[in-house]
């Protein structure tokens, strides 16, 4: 009879502890810049732009954000996660940068039934938080840009970079994540403008 009470007991305290309230999931997304040109730099390069997808391995196609070690272990933080995923946000990024420059006809999403002169695509490799000492952000992402009517990859860019982690906290990586994202967007920006540039003189 004690022995079947101890048991009732312990199947009580599982269940009640089984009810207690789940601890509340955090949601971070990366700095999305405006898209509004500036006036006095309306197209100047005749040319409508279209971003495929950036292709990603599985954990960067999720909301999670994704740590490892120096030998590459990795792993993902259980309540702190991305509002969308990585590979998806730096697309919508890296759409408003260009368009907020002004410097095209129109940026736009490749879909289905879209037209445009040049087809951007490109895959995210690395996303995540480098355990060590310091800490560090590492975002490398590797891009092509496709001529439409002849299928020829006409422009490429590696952007690769580990930004330092100013404090001890996942906020804090979130914070040098969104930094490095954004510093390697401008830097594509930068580099298809000069790519056009070029072209046009040519």
């Amino acid at each position: 009879m004690i022995k079947e009470f101890v048991w009732m007991f312990a199947l009580a305290a599982g269940l009640f502890t089984g009810c207690g309230a789940a601890r509340p999931s955090k949601f971070y997304e990366l700095t999305i810049p405006g898209d509004s040109a500036t006036a006095g730099e309306r197209s100047p390069y005749p040319v409508t732009l279209l971003l495929g997808p950036l292709r990603a391995a599985h954990l960067y196609r999720e909301d999670s954000i994704v740590y490892s070690s120096a030998a590459e272990t990795m792993g993902t933080y259980q309540y702190q996660k991305w509002a969308e995923p990585p590979n998806e946000m730096l697309v919508e990024m890296l759409l408003r940068e260009l368009r907020a420059s002004g410097k095209y006809r129109a940026v736009d999403f490749l879909r289905s039934n879209s037209h445009g002169d040049f087809i951007l695509y490109g895959r995210l490799y690395d996303f995540k938080e480098i355990s060590g000492t310091p800490v560090l952000a590492r975002v490398t992402v590797d891009l092509e840009l496709r001529e439409s009517k002849s299928g020829a990859t006409v422009w490429t860019h590696y952007y690769s970079h580990d930004e330092p982690v100013s404090g001890k906290d996942v906020a804090a990586v979130v914070a040098a994540l969104d930094r490095n994202a954004l510093h390697g967007m401008a830097e594509v920006k930068s580099s298809l403008e000069q790519y056009f540039s070029n072209r046009s003189v040519n």
